[in-house]
């Protein structure tokens, strides 16, 4: 991909799907065709969020069809954390020593689908945060129904060496510069153009260098897509409603949230 300062230059508008979950049995049948297709649409690089230690080999198949084009994180979801987390943490870390991942992810709480495991969920996050820390890595957040919860552990651990996203972000003006505080950035998706999202009170007051894009496929697919299968191409849509926002062009959204996720990822040609 060309480093994102010469994306004007030339004449192009690249953007950068930082969480798409494309290696998951919902593109089974289309895989190539949905690549292809977010290709064409401008796409040049997709960051994939891993879940749980079952996830990881679809993953990294993916990693090596598509070596320069799709990049694996690593990390357990909040909502794959039972009573086996610590045997799945164990395998996740040692995959650390067997392959540059581009952060730890997908990471965090949520109380939307099991408020029972909130205790286990947050000792999860603490040790994948350490895990970054350790390796220099971004974490990327999840936080369905739990920014708070989030944000504390973010605040307590934040030393300087703590960076990342909070993905999906749907939260509030106050919650949103809580998290810039800490240094993350804030990851832009489909409830973005959703009619009762909120984000068209949120947006607007956001400094663009704090956002990235994203589309969370198969999830959460964007207007007027909403409540089909989301994929790549898909994240056109999102920086189109960024920009409309914003009240700025979509050529600028693109340039700007390209820098920032590969200042993020630290993507070497930046």
């Amino acid at each position: 991909m060309l480093p994102a300062q010469k994306i004007t230059k030339l004449g192009l508008m690249q953007l950068i799907d930082t969480h798409a979950h494309i290696y998951l049995e919902q593109f089974k049948e289309d895989r190539k065709e949905m690549i292809a297709a977010a290709k064409a649409a401008g796409i040049g690089r997709i960051y994939m969020p891993n879940i749980d230690v079952a996830s990881i080999a679809s993953m990294m198949e993916l990693q090596q069809e598509y070596p320069d084009y799709c990049f694996p994180m690593m990390g357990l979801h909040p909502c794959d954390v039972k009573e086996d987390y610590k045997a799945q943490l164990e395998t996740m870390r040692a995959w650390f020593d067997r392959f540059p991942f581009a952060a730890v992810g997908e990471i965090g709480t949520d109380l939307y689908w099991d408020k029972t495991t909130l205790d286990i969920q947050l000792e999860a996050l603490r040790i994948q945060i350490g895990w970054a820390k350790e390796l220099d890595l971004p974490v990327v957040l999840h936080c369905r129904d739990s920014f708070t919860e989030t944000i504390e552990v973010v605040e307590a651990e934040q030393d300087g060496r703590l960076r990342g996203v909070f993905h999906c972000f749907t939260g509030s003006i106050a919650d949103a510069q809580r998290a810039i505080d800490c240094g993350f950035m804030l990851g832009m998706g489909g409830v973005s153009t959703f009619k009762n999202g909120g984000m068209d009170k949120v947006i607007p007051s956001l400094d663009l260098q704090h956002l990235i894009l994203e589309t969370d496929a198969p999830y959460l697919a964007p207007v007027p897509h909403r409540g089909k299968r989301n994929e790549p191409a898909y994240v056109r849509l999102v920086a189109d409603r960024v920009a409309e926002l914003q009240s700025i062009p979509v050529e600028e959204v693109a340039e700007i949230t390209t820098e920032n996720a590969m200042r993020l990822f630290r993507a070497p040609n930046l």
